[in-house]
């Protein structure tokens, strides 16, 4: 089959939900990829921040092998051989003390929704409602969809879960507006992916987690897509020195195959799930957690926290001069490596040209440029996609 007939096939058989680009990807190694007529592309994406290793990693690859060769499903009815070493080194990067699996982010954060709901009712304190943020995306199941604040992503399915208020980010007195005797959990991203790339404030989440201490009302910080050493810490609300009661994450944790987990403090997990509250078929098979293991290992292993730093410094100085000398490039947001660059006009012109570059680069809302490269980039790589990138600003003047 050539690419024309992949993509017919794609169109002809799936629910058209994603307006895909007209390439159709076969291979990758290292921090690129490539489609089937050979061309080769610098990923600036990571398929959604997922591939924190890049592509074709052999030690990954034969971890994920031999675990196909010795069992890949049997249930969570029974114990097998990797889930727990995968849990155990979830719980050392994130300092929680217990974890559950799911399949995916989106999965992941309905359970911490229900955990949080479970927490209230077994205190005994009559609390369900949620605060979460405006600009904020977790997901588009309904659960998870509630708790999203984009009109176009929640109308279609209204009614919603009820009770969800949404405060202004980086504002800690229309939180506090907010905050009433039935509010069970406050739900937010350190640092706002699909939002636009917004980073919250020191102040901001040092002030969440006091006001959940003072009310009794527990901290959910969504780090699907800033976690996993993207912003040079492991895990975004580590920089500010604040813990949340439950951390959701997926996406790097599994270094492309389909994960998630959220963790959560014994003190919640004491008053929380409980057999029969929450399930998953899929959630923690051998596979995955193989793939976590060996991920985590490799990360710890490779200081690949060290290495953001260094290499998101460099992004950023190179992205800061793009800001000074295009118009049409407003300002630079972000840390480590998930930065963005804020548009005069729509992110999707440029995309376009720099797909013709041969550089991959995907859009936070329709005025930024999201930047979320394999966590393994050099400064060399980030010198070709800066070029790339000018060619692809130039071809739109």
């Amino acid at each position: 089959m050539n690419a024309n007939e992949y993509m017919q096939a794609t169109e002809r058989n799936l629910v058209h939900t994603y307006n895909r680009f007209p390439v159709t990807l076969e291979r990758g190694e290292g921090v690129y990829l490539y489609d089937t007529e050979g061309k080769k592309y610098l990923d600036f994406a990571a398929g959604i921040a997922v591939s924190g290793l890049g592509y074709g990693n052999q030690e990954l690859n034969t971890a994920l092998k031999e675990q196909i060769d010795k069992l890949m499903h049997s249930s969570n009815l029974y114990y097998n051989t990797a889930c727990g070493k995968a849990a155990a080194a979830l719980k050392r990067i994130t300092g929680m003390d217990r974890v559950f699996f799911t399949n995916s982010g989106t999965e992941a954060i309905e359970g911490a929704l229900k955990a949080a709901r479970k927490y209230a009712w077994k205190k005994k304190t009559g609390r369900f409602q949620y605060i979460a943020m405006q600009d904020s995306f977790h997901g588009r199941s309904m659960g998870a969809l509630s708790v999203t604040e984009h009109e176009a992503y929640r109308v279609p399915f209204e009614p919603l879960i009820p009770g969800v208020g949404f405060a202004e980010f980086n504002h800690l007195d229309s939180v506090k507006k907010l905050v009433t005797d039935q509010t069970c959990a406050i739900i937010l991203e350190p640092l706002q992916g699909e939002g636009g790339i917004n980073t919250a404030t020191q102040e901001f989440m040092e002030g969440i987690r006091k006001i959940c201490d003072e009310e009794g009302i527990l901290m959910i910080c969504d780090e699907i897509q800033c976690g996993m050493a993207r912003t040079g810490s492991m895990f975004a609300c580590q920089s500010y020195g604040v813990k949340p009661d439950i951390i959701v994450m997926a996406k790097a944790i599994g270094s492309g195959v389909p994960v998630g987990a959220f963790a959560m403090t014994e003190s919640v997990a004491e008053y929380s799930l409980e057999p029969g509250d929450h399930g998953t078929t899929y959630g923690g098979n051998p596979l995955v957690c193989a793939a976590v293991a060996k991920t985590v290992e490799i990360f710890e292993r490779e200081d690949i926290q060290s290495h953001v730093k260094e290499m998101g410094a460099y992004l950023s100085e190179k992205l800061d001069e793009l800001v000074n000398d295009y118009d049409m490039v407003l300002e630079r947001r972000g840390t480590g490596l998930i930065q963005g660059l804020r548009l005069n006009r729509p992110v999707g012109e440029v995309t376009k040209e720099a797909l013709k570059e041969g550089l991959l680069i995907i859009s936070a809302r329709s005025d930024v440029i999201r930047l979320v490269p394999p966590l393994v980039i050099e400064k060399e790589h980030v010198d070709e996609m800066i070029d790339k990138l000018k060619k692809a600003l130039k071809g739109i003047l």
